[in-house]
C-alpha cells in the first residue's frame, strides 16, 4: 500500500525538472537552504517547535530571512522533507509560511474554513506525518474568525452548514463562559476559537489511529496555535 501511494504521488507530478537542473541544484545548496532527509530525522518535534516560534518572532519584529526562492524551487523539484504540517483557518491575512518565516519546502500547510478536521484534513496530516517524515503538527485558529462567528450565530447557508456544523461542538464547550455569548462579543469569539483549535486536535487523535500510535512512541508532536489578527503574534496552547 505504501509503494502504491508513492507511486501514485509520483505520478501526478505533470514534468519532470532534467536530470542535470536537479543536479545543479541540488550542487547549489547551502547550509539551511532547503532540509535534507538527514537533517529531518536528527530534529525533535520539540526543536521544530522552537524553530517555528523563532521565526514568528522575527515576523512579528519585520525581521524576516531573506531566500533565494529560485533556488529553493529547484533544489526541492525532486524531493521534499517538510518538518511540519499546519492546518490554518482559510483567512487570506493569514499567510502561514510567512507567518512563521518559512519558504518552500519547509512546511505541509492545510487550510479550510474553520481549521476543521474531516477526513480529507486527516489523511493528509497522515501522508505528511507517516509518509513524508513530518514530526509536528499544527492546529492554528486566528482572531476574528467568520467562521467562529458564523457557527455562533447558527448560519445556515449551502454547504456551510454541515461545516460550521464541525465547530459547534467549540461553541458547546463555551457555555460556562461568563459575558455576553455573541459573535459582536470578541473575548468570546476567541474563547470559542481556541476550544475549537484544542477540539480539532482531539479529533486528530481520536479519528487517527497511525498519527495517535506516532505521538504515544513520541515520533511527533501536536499542539494548537492561536494567531492574533492585529499583531501577527502566534500563541501557542500546549
Amino acid at each position: 500500500m505504501l509503494t502504491m501511494l508513492i507511486l501514485f504521488v509520483g505520478a501526478c507530478k505533470n514534468e519532470e525538472p532534467k536530470k542535470e537542473e536537479v543536479k545543479a541544484a541540488v550542487n547549489s545548496r547551502v547550509p539551511g537552504l532547503v532540509t535534507s532527509a538527514e537533517e529531518l530525522k536528527a530534529l525533535s518535534p520539540d526543536t521544530i517547535l522552537q524553530r517555528l516560534k523563532n521565526g514568528n518572532k522575527r515576523f512579528t519584529e519585520n525581521n524576516v530571512t531573506a531566500r533565494d526562492h529560485s533556488k529553493r524551487v529547484m533544489a526541492t523539484a525532486s524531493a521534499q522533507y517538510p518538518k511540519s504540517v499546519v492546518l490554518s483557518c482559510l483567512d487570506s491575512r493569514i499567510p502561514v509560511e510567512d507567518v512563521f518565516d518559512k519558504g518552500i519546502g519547509d512546511m505541509f500547510v492545510a487550510r479550510n474554513a474553520g481549521n476543521i478536521i474531516n477526513d480529507d484534513v486527516l489523511g493528509s496530516m497522515e501522508f505528511a506525518c507517516k509518509i513524508s517524515g513530518a514530526k509536528l503538527i499544527v492546529v492554528m485558529g486566528h482572531s476574528g474568525c467568520g467562521a467562529i462567528k458564523a457557527a455562533i450565530d447558527d448560519v445556515k447557508m449551502g454547504n456551510m452548514t454541515a461545516m460550521l456544523g464541525k465547530i459547534k461542538p467549540a461553541v458547546r464547550m463555551s457555555k460556562d463562559y461568563q459575558g455576553e455569548k455573541s459573535s459582536k462579543n470578541t473575548e468570546y469569539t476567541n474563547e470559542v476559537g481556541r476550544k475549537n483549535v484544542l477540539h480539532s486536535i482531539e479529533l486528530v487523535k481520536r479519528k487517527s489511529p497511525i498519527l495517535r500510535k506516532m505521538l504515544e512512541s513520541n515520533q511527533i508532536k501536536i499542539v494548537g496555535a492561536y494567531y492574533e489578527i492585529k499583531t501577527g503574534k502566534v500563541s501557542f496552547l500546549e
